[in-house]
């Protein structure tokens, strides 16, 4: 299955900056991604499965891909399903300097529920966050995170340090660096100027 799931991304080599604010030298485009539902069907409907198992009442995901994956995978189980808006400060830096919200028509709807919080991609789990911490200003219980694709082991960590169980399809190897430490950085490699990145 993960096989499967890894063809319907496009991906390449480079010195990126992810919107965590670490660096990596892998880059995948994950916007086209929902374009073919039909060939997603199968593993939305596998993950919905796994995530179900945690006894989740909601799922909430980040936008844009996230957000997406949560409705599909609400409607699978017949859950309610929430969202999380991007929102950058100007002039913050460092490691994940992206806020994630969910919007105030939603905020009381949270209160109470037990969450599965998904993304189509996670690698140091910048909207998976963002979404942990509002969803838990806002009352409600974060049980699950889930996504189709994990890359490299910071959502692993981040899930175990909170007590989440974690699900995904795909797990591949991914570097990731903070600046200071990048060795593309110390190579004198310029940072490519990307969109959509995980």
């Amino acid at each position: 299955m993960q096989d499967e799931l890894i063809k319907l991304i496009a991906g390449r080599r480079g010195h990126f900056r992810m919107e965590s604010g670490y660096h990596s030298e892998q880059w995948f485009r994950l916007g086209s991604l929902f374009a073919q539902p039909d060939r997603l069907r199968p593993f939305v409907a596998e993950l919905a499965a796994r995530l179900s198992a945690h006894g989740v009442d909601a799922v909430c995901g980040p936008m844009a891909g996230g957000a997406i994956l949560a409705r599909m995978i609400a409607t699978e189980l017949g859950i309610a399903h929430l969202f999380t808006e991007r929102f950058e400060t100007p002039g913050v830096t460092g490691l994940f300097p992206v806020r994630y919200l969910l919007p105030a028509n939603l905020r009381e709807q949270a209160r109470g529920r037990t969450v599965a919080i998904v993304d189509d991609a996670v690698s140091a789990g910048s909207a998976a966050r963002g979404t942990y911490a509002d969803l838990l200003e806002c009352g409600a219980r974060p049980v699950a995170l889930g996504a189709l694709f994990i890359f490299g082991d910071a959502a692993a960590s981040f899930a175990a340090e909170r007590g989440l169980a974690l699900e995904g399809i795909a797990r591949l190897d991914f570097n990731l660096w903070k600046p200071a430490a990048c060795p593309l950085c110390r190579a004198g490699i310029a940072l490519e100027l990307v969109s959509d990145t995980v």
